[in-house]
């Protein structure tokens, strides 16, 4: 299902097939640009095997100046070594000259298979042909967020529009992701785009917050990838001067929820899945411990399969708190699947197995609930269960 979606005041795209993946119906590159300049801000992977588009991009953000994004899907531009990263310089330049603007305007983000050298003639071409193309439709908006997919099956759009004094301003974002995903961001691209005029330090810690309450809140099997990036770019071109305390909040709402809704999309595409999982832990000692048993459930391979094969095991869950070294026992914990409590305070509890197991297998969504006594500690977290088609995709992915 594609999302309507609209490109905030000021800014153009383009999505082409260049010839980087051999089925010409594929587009293979995209690009983001600005009609002026925007204050730019980027979270990168923590992987220390990064990508060389991730290493550039990384030196010039926060920026002032930046007036476009080019990505290129099908090849990750890792491991490259030196020309790897001459590449990504070219792909920078190649744009550069098309839009009239130095070389450091321009970022560059990669995805696809590491290791291979990128076809950069071809890319460069491709650039030059994307860039005859820019527009602000819809249909350019959709065409660019299709650029950027590698295995995905469906373009992830979102946007919010939010008032700030006599002015409307957009926040409209992108994404790809469909694997290799894990807290701390993983194999997806972001690029989150606003008309509202932010300062550097505001693009940052907007961009900050809404990325630990979103990309780093989802998995899917827990392999943080190497070309992770989420852009955030702001022109500032929906009329709306500096803005206040209460407008930077509306603003900092607004690039939450489309962060969140690009997030939750990926986990929704997850490769092979057939449910989507929702944890929430509530009462942990503090925030960080909720978080670390939110991540430790929806990293476990054994609670991923039983959630596939529409198994309620709940003592896979419950285990998985038992392993953090965080001071709680068995009794200590209560737990529900689907609303339907199966463990509570150290005890198992009757419920209707099979009736649990039949909801779970005629609903997509499921939810796990851990709640605790131990503080005021909460965290949510989206993953997806491990089927044998992940298996099989994942298998055959270079060969």
């Amino acid at each position: 299902m594609e999302i309507a979606a609209s490109l905030p005041k000021g800014f153009q795209t383009a999505g082409v097939h260049c010839g980087i993946k051999p089925d010409a119906e594929l587009l293979d590159l995209a690009l983001f640009v600005s009609d002026s300049p925007c204050i730019a801000a980027g979270v990168f992977t923590q992987n220390r095997v990064c990508g060389a588009p991730v290493q550039l991009s990384r030196d010039r953000v926060p920026s002032d100046s930046i007036r476009a994004v080019v990505i290129n899907s099908g090849n990750a531009n890792t491991c490259t070594g030196e020309r790897g990263l001459r590449d990504a310089r070219q792909m920078t330049e190649r744009l550069a000259n098309q839009i009239g603007c130095e070389d450091e305007s321009v970022l560059v983000c990669s995805t696809g298979v590491i290791g291979h050298f990128l076809p950069i003639e071809t890319i460069l071409s491709g650039i030059e042909q994307a860039s005859t193309q820019l527009g602000r439709a819809d249909s350019n908006l959709l065409n660019s967020a299709r650029g950027m997919m590698t295995t995905d099956t469906v373009p992830k759009l979102a946007m919010r529009e939010v008032a700030l004094g006599g002015a409307t301003a957009r926040v409209t974002g992108v994404c790809k992701g469909a694997a290799m995903i894990a807290p701390n961001m993983a194999t997806m691209l972001a690029v989150i785009m606003a008309d509202a005029a932010l300062t550097t330090d505001q693009a940052d810690k907007a961009l900050r917050h809404a990325v630990d309450e979103s990309f780093n809140c989802i998995s899917v099997e827990g392999h943080t990838s190497t070309s992770d990036t989420v852009l955030l770019l702001a022109n500032g071109e929906s009329g709306d001067k500096s803005l206040n305390e209460v407008d930077f909040d509306a603003i900092q709402t607004a690039i939450d929820e489309v962060a969140l809704e690009l997030a939750k999309s990926i986990v929704a595409d997850a490769e092979g899945a057939d449910h989507t999982i929702t944890i929430n832990v509530t009462g942990a000692p503090n925030r960080e411990q909720a978080q670390r048993m939110a991540r430790a459930v929806a990293n476990d391979v054994l609670v991923k399969t039983a959630i596939a094969g529409c198994d309620p095991n709940w003592g896979r869950i419950v285990s998985c708190l038992g392993r953090l070294g965080i001071e709680l026992d068995e009794r200590d914990i209560t737990l529900q699947i689907n609303d339907v409590t199966i463990f509570e305070r150290g005890n198992p509890v009757e419920y209707d197995e099979t009736s649990l197991s039949q909801q779970m297998r005629a609903e997509r969504n499921v939810s796990i609930d851990l709640l605790l006594a131990l503080g005021d500690g909460t965290a949510r977290f989206w993953t997806s269960d491990l089927t044998m088609e992940y298996v099989r995709l994942n298998s055959e992915y270079t060969t």
